[in-house]
C-alpha cells in the first residue's frame, strides 16, 4: 500500500505542532483503507495479557486520540491496541497555547497540554459509536484528573464507572507533569486509595472479564519511590504498570532551541531512561507484574529492547510525528525478524529475556 506521509509532512510541518496534529488525526480518520500504509506482518507476535488476546504487542499511546474520534481507523494502521485519552471527568480546556512543540533535531516533542479533554460523557458517547465497528483489538482508556480536584479517588472512580463497560484496559495517569500536584499521587498511600477506588468502580462493567487497571508512572521517580511502588504492586496485585510518562528532565544531548520550553519531553531522548526504569521494575517485581513499555520507541530495535527488558506490550506516539504511520508496520516486521534471529517462536518468549 502507498505511504503518503512523506508527501504530507512538508505541508503539516508548516503549521504549528498542535494544528498539524489535529489535521493528521482527521486525515487518518477519513482515509480509505487503500490509502493507508501496510500494517506489517504479525506472525509470532500474538500475545495474551490480562486474559485478552493482542494480535501484536505494538500499541498507540495516549495523547494522539484524546477524544476517541478515530479509534477504528487507528487499528487499520496495524496497532495491536489503541489507548485514548487522557480523559477527565469534567470538560477542561487545558493550558494556554502554544503548548506543543517539535524538537526536530532531536526527534522529540515537548507538551504542556494540561489534560485538555471534552469530558467523560462525550468520550463515552464516541466510544459507543466506535465500538459498533467491532474493534479488532483491546481498547485502553487513559484516566486523567481535572485541575483543582479535591477528591482524586472519587474522581478517578467516576471515570472508571462510565468507561469500564467500554474498555479492556483502564490506565490511571498519576504522572503527567502538566497538572499541578498530579505526580504527588504516586505516593504509595495516595496511589493505593486511587487504585482501590478504580478497581471497585471497574466491577460495574457487565463483561465477566473486567478491565485491567494499570498505573502509569513517571520516569523521574526517586529511587525510594521506585522501590515503594514495586513493593506495592506486588503486595496488592496490580494488574500492571505503564513505564513511563514524559520527563521533565532535559538531557544535555538536546540540540533544538525548543528544549527551553516547559512541559513533558517525549521521543527519542526518553528511550534510554524509560527502558532502564522498565528493566529495573521488571527485576524488582520478578516479572510478576505485566509491564507496558513506552518512551522513545521509534524502531523495531527500540521496541524489541523494551520487550527483552520486560515489557509485555509497547507503545509509541511521538515517533509518528517524524516517521509517519508506516512506522507501525515497519516495527512489526522488524520484530518478526528479531524473533527469528534469536530463535524465539513467539514474542511472549522474548519478554524479559535479558533477565534470564
Amino acid at each position: 500500500m502507498p505511504n503518503f506521509y512523506p508527501l504530507m509532512k512538508p505541508f503539516l510541518w508548516r503549521l504549528d505542532a498542535e494544528r498539524s496534529h489535529r489535521l493528521a488525526l482527521l486525515a487518518v480518520k477519513a482515509a480509505p483503507a487503500w490509502s493507508l500504509p501496510s500494517p506489517g506482518v504479525s506472525v509470532g507476535l500474538e500475545t495474551k495479557v490480562w486474559g485478552r488476546v493482542f494480535s501484536n504487542p505494538v500499541g498507540l499511546a495516549a495523547g494522539f486520540d484524546k477524544h476517541a474520534e478515530a479509534v477504528s481507523a487507528l487499528y487499520r494502521l496495524g496497532f495491536g491496541f489503541v489507548e485514548v485519552g487522557g480523559v477527565t471527568f469534567w470538560p477542561q480546556t487545558g493550558n494556554s497555547k502554544p503548548r506543543l512543540f517539535r524538537l526536530s533535531e532531536d526527534e522529540a516533542v515537548i507538551n504542556r497540554m494540561g489534560l485538555n479533554s471534552v469530558g467523560v460523557d462525550k468520550v463515552a458517547l464516541a466510544l459507543v459509536d466506535q465500538r459498533r465497528r467491532l474493534l479488532p483489538g483491546p481498547l485502553a482508556v487513559n484516566l486523567g484528573l481535572n485541575k483543582g480536584s479535591n477528591n482524586p479517588p472519587s474522581d478517578y472512580a467516576g471515570l472508571a464507572r462510565v468507561l469500564s463497560p467500554l474498555a479492556e484496559v483502564l490506565t490511571i495517569n498519576v504522572s503527567s507533569p502538566n497538572t499541578p500536584g498530579l505526580r504527588a499521587l504516586q505516593d504509595p498511600r495516595k496511589l493505593m486509595a486511587i487504585v482501590e477506588a478504580v478497581r471497585a468502580a471497574a466491577l460495574s462493567a457487565p463483561d465477566t472479564l473486567k478491565p485491567a487497571v494499570l498505573v502509569k508512572i513517571a520516569p523521574d521517580l526517586k529511587q525510594k519511590d521506585i522501590e515503594d511502588i514495586c513493593a506495592l504492586a506486588i503486595k496488592e496485585g496490580f494488574d500492571g504498570l505503564v513505564v513511563s510518562n514524559t520527563t521533565v528532565d532535559r538531557p544535555e544531548t538536546l540540540l533544538s532551541s525548543a528544549q527551553a520550553e516547559t512541559g513533558g519531553l517525549s521521543g527519542r531522548p526518553l528511550l534510554s531512561k524509560s527502558t532502564e526504569l522498565l528493566r529495573e521494575i521488571y527485576s524488582r517485581t520478578e516479572g510478576n507484574v505485566p509491564l507496558v513499555g513506552v518512551g522513545g520507541v521509534s524502531s523495531s530495535a527500540d521496541a524489541y529492547e523494551k520487550i527483552r527488558a520486560g515489557a509485555s506490550l509497547v507503545q509509541l506516539y511521538s515517533a509518528l510525528v517524524f516517521k509517519g504511520p508506516a512506522l507501525v508496520g515497519e516495527i512489526k516486521s522488524g520484530l518478526v525478524e528479531s524473533l527469528k534471529a534469536d530463535g524465539f517462536a513467539s514474542i511472549m518468549d522474548a519478554v524479559g529475556a535479558d533477565h534470564r
